[in-house]
């Protein structure tokens, strides 16, 4: 049976919370519980994917990430290589096109090359829309966007344009992991009529039953947008 939701829902965020928090609990080094993270993504991309879902952001690293150990920091750059090998073999069979937000400068250039390669597949047709929000600030995106504007009448709508996330339709749902309740500086301006929905359990447990959950009382909700 073909999972549908309702027409007025094509994109789906999710702030992957809770990978340290679980290796801790395992007593295992930071490492693996970002490692286990990684491996939790295909499933739940495909999910979303069978569900029909166009668009489908993953907040995966903040800007305030920075401040951790350069270690940690040099192993989920590591991490995000890897991950990139992976998903360059799953965007031609999942018709998927990958973008990024956020500052990547600090990458290695062989990864700001790859990238720039995987934004190039599956561009211009309907596909699947990937979006990885790495070293991304939701601020930093509204400051940037201020610095840009060149006209006296600015409105939501060309407000919006001059945003990291152009072209992307605002998250119909945001899912936040690891039993925070915050948005932690992630799509400020986007989220403004956002759904929110916040999981106790850590990413690296988040299953697409837990997903299933959450899109399931997505579709309870009744979105009203400020009207009766």
């Amino acid at each position: 049976m073909d999972k549908v939701l309702p027409k007025n829902i094509s994109h789906v965020a999710i702030i992957m919370d809770g990978n340290g928090r679980w290796a801790k609990n395992k007593n295992l080094d930071r490492s693996k519980g970002h490692k286990k993270g990684l491996d939790n993504i295909i499933p739940i991309v495909q999910e979303l994917i069978d569900w029909k879902i166009k668009h489908i952001t993953l907040f995966a690293f903040s800007t305030e990430n920075n401040n951790r150990p350069y270690d940690e920091k040099k192993h989920l750059i590591s991490l995000l290589e890897n991950a990139l090998n992976n998903i360059a073999k799953k965007t031609d069979e999942n018709n998927i096109n990958l973008s990024f937000i956020g500052n990547l400068k600090h990458l290695p250039k062989k990864i700001t090359s790859k990238i720039e390669k995987l934004n190039e597949i599956n561009k211009n047709d309907a596909s699947n829309k990937l979006i990885i929000a790495w070293n991304y600030s939701g601020r930093t995106d509204i400051l940037e966007a201020i610095n840009k504007i060149n006209d006296k009448n600015i409105t939501e709508e060309k407000f919006a344009d001059l945003l990291m996330t152009k072209n992307i339709p605002d998250p119909d749902l945001i899912i936040r992991t690891g039993n925070q309740i915050r948005l932690s500086n992630f799509m400020l301006w986007q989220s403004a009529y956002s759904e929110l929905y916040f999981s106790t359990k850590l990413w690296p447990d988040f299953n697409t039953k837990d997903l299933n959950d959450a899109l399931n009382q997505f579709m309870k909700r009744k979105r009203n947008y400020g009207a009766v």
